[in-house]
């Protein structure tokens, strides 16, 4: 595999990452958006990778990274849960048994997949800066220095 391979290879997973973290933000900032209906308002998304064979054409891994790993390698989904229902009649947005409803949010797992990207992000960037740091050398090698 060439260098560029696992350039690419630490760019796709810290794009993923990336994309994990900012959906789980958004996750977060809406958990208190209020709806007058279960089926109504915000719903909580989730972020899926897929498998190599999904991703490009029905091909492997190996052929993704030739390629440049082009190609989605994740969806971006509803997360399909029931809104949580309050009871607050004198809300504006009450429904006639004077319910409110929540997105299904669980702060504690939002933060938990926050901070799993976060630290997924930071190995994809230590994978790109070792890679980086054994190319300049093999060039200073090769430089008989």
């Amino acid at each position: 595999m060439d260098i560029q391979a696992s350039f690419a290879i630490s760019a796709a997973g810290m794009d993923l990452e990336r994309l994990r973290y900012e959906i789980s933000a958004a996750n977060l900032a809406n958990a208190n958006t209020v709806s007058g209906s279960a089926r109504g308002g915000f719903q909580p998304l989730r972020v899926t990778a897929l498998a190599a064979s999904q991703a490009v054409g029905g091909v492997g891994f190996d052929a993704m990274v030739r390629q440049g790993l082009t190609g989605p390698a994740y969806q971006i989904e509803s997360v399909g849960a029931e809104a949580r229902a309050v009871q607050d009649p004198a809300h504006p947005m009450a429904d006639a048994a004077g319910k409110v409803y929540y997105p299904a949010v669980d702060n504690a797992a939002e933060m938990m997949l926050m901070m799993s990207a976060s630290r997924a992000y930071e190995a994809n960037v230590a994978a790109l800066n070792t890679g980086r740091t054994m190319a300049l050398r093999a060039l200073d090698i090769g430089n008989g220095g």
